[in-house]
């Protein structure tokens, strides 16, 4: 069982239902991580948007949010909004990662997320990685879902305004969206600062964690 502090992070998971969602969700938190630890293996999977501009768009932004890593980004072509009728390919691409990587922490969307095809994938890596540490990040949105986190990854002023123009400068396709702006990322930012004691932070939903208080 992987305990929190226990060991040096050397390899993370980061996955998403769709292009921009790892971004959105733990974009910080991969900045902190990648520019703390150089060398740093991030094996990195989307489920849709494979073999168009989403595609590009994604492989861009992740590599930026993930300075001096060894990234291995896999993008799929699932349906976008249909993803629980194709539970037997979301699987696959899930096992296919998970027999590739043993990784030290799991970035992936919260099991209680109000879209379908985020919970449904948050849900098959909790049961894929059963012995992980799996946080799960929120995304901000219009169903309003966001609950009551456990967990919280400050970020510095630095790196909190860094998430926010990449985000713009890296999805041009969703600059239509109405939440889909500098003042949504930067605020959430913000209210899960004040809940932390600290300036700016990513927060996220643990659905198990084992500690380690005895050595």
């Amino acid at each position: 069982m992987i305990r929190l502090g226990a060991g040096r992070l050397e390899r993370i998971v980061a996955v998403g239902a769709h292009c921009d969602d790892i971004a959105i969700g733990a974009g910080g938190t991969l900045l902190t991580l990648c520019r703390a630890r150089p060398g740093l293996r991030v094996d990195a999977l989307v489920l849709s948007g494979g073999g168009g501009e989403r595609e590009q768009e994604e492989r861009a932004a992740l590599a930026d949010f993930c300075p001096g890593a060894d990234l291995r980004l896999t993008v799929l072509k699932l349906p976008d909004g249909r993803m629980p009728g194709r539970w037997e390919e979301v699987k696959s691409a899930v096992e296919e990662l998970r027999a590739r990587t043993e990784p030290d922490l799991i970035l992936a969307p919260r099991t209680d997320d109000a879209h379908q095809d985020h919970s449904g994938l948050a849900r098959l890596m909790t049961t894929a990685y059963r012995d992980h540490l799996v946080l799960g990040y929120e995304i901000v949105k219009w169903d309003g879902d966001l609950g009551r986190p456990v967990a919280y990854q400050p970020l510095t002023p630095e790196t909190a305004e860094r998430k926010a123009v990449l985000m713009e400068a890296h999805y041009p396709s969703q600059r239509h969206r109405p939440w889909y702006d500098r003042e949504a990322f930067l605020g959430l930012a913000r209210i899960r600062g004040i809940e932390s004691h600290t300036r700016y932070a990513e927060a996220f939903a643990v659905t198990k964690l084992t500690l380690d208080l005895g050595e």
